[in-house]
Formats: C-alpha cells, structure tokens, sequence
C-alpha cells in the first residue's frame, strides 16, 4: 500500500481544496493537495516538499488530522492528512485547473477523489 500525503492548509477559517488538472489521474475531481511519499522522506517533508512543486507556496505542516485508505485500480493508498499553515508566496497552479478557499460548510459542494472523500466528511461541521 503507497503512502500518500494531504494538506488540510487554513487560511482567515477557510481550507484549500485543489481541482485535479486534465492530465491526472481522477482529472476534474476535488482534493486536499499533497503526493507520494519518496524513499527517506518523512510526511511532513513530503508535504512541504509537494505544496512547493505544485503551488510555488511554502507551508507549515502541524498536526496530524486523519487517514483514509482506498484500493484505486491503479492500487491501494493509504492517504495521511495533516493540519498546515499557509507562510509565503503565492499560489501558482502547475497541476490543478483551480482551487478553491472554502468555508467548511461549503465543503461537501464539491465532487471529490474518493481518497479524500472520508477527510472531507470529517472537516465538515454536523448538520
């Protein structure tokens, strides 16, 4: 099972959701951003590591938030989702077609990858 990495990052009480680009996998559907754990790297290394490639943004990761695991075709993930802080730069899209600030009561607006499905549904206030 690949480890996989998701960034629950806030901004003025609002998370970041990143709508996958044409040429991914799960292309037009919703996510926490993150990616694949390398070889040596720690999530939280990940994380930051990923957040830079994708949005030219820095983070601060915090605490662990939750985990989700989902058999793609393709494999199983097991995607680990972490608390960040936005500190610097701003977003640039490499990979996503958009993002999206929204408040936590908008998030199930949104179609997400099924991975990020269960994360959503925790953040989402009840009622």
């Amino acid at each position: 099972m690949r480890e996989v990495t998701a960034a629950i990052i806030l901004r003025d009480g609002q998370i970041l959701i990143a709508q996958r680009g044409p040429e991914q996998k799960q292309a037009g559907k919703w996510e926490f951003p993150g990616g694949k754990i390398e070889e040596g790297e720690t999530p939280q290394e990940c994380l930051k590591r990923e957040i830079q490639e994708e949005f030219d943004v820095e983070i601060e990761v915090l605490d662990f938030f939750a985990e989700s695991v989902y058999a793609y075709e393709s494999g199983s993930i097991k995607l680990l989702a972490f608390w960040c802080r936005w500190l610097a730069g701003d977003f640039t899209l490499k990979v996503h077609s958009r993002i999206v600030w929204a408040d936590f009561r908008e998030l199930d607006l949104y179609d997400y990858a099924p991975a990020d499905i269960p994360l959503m549904e925790k953040l989402r206030p009840p009622g």
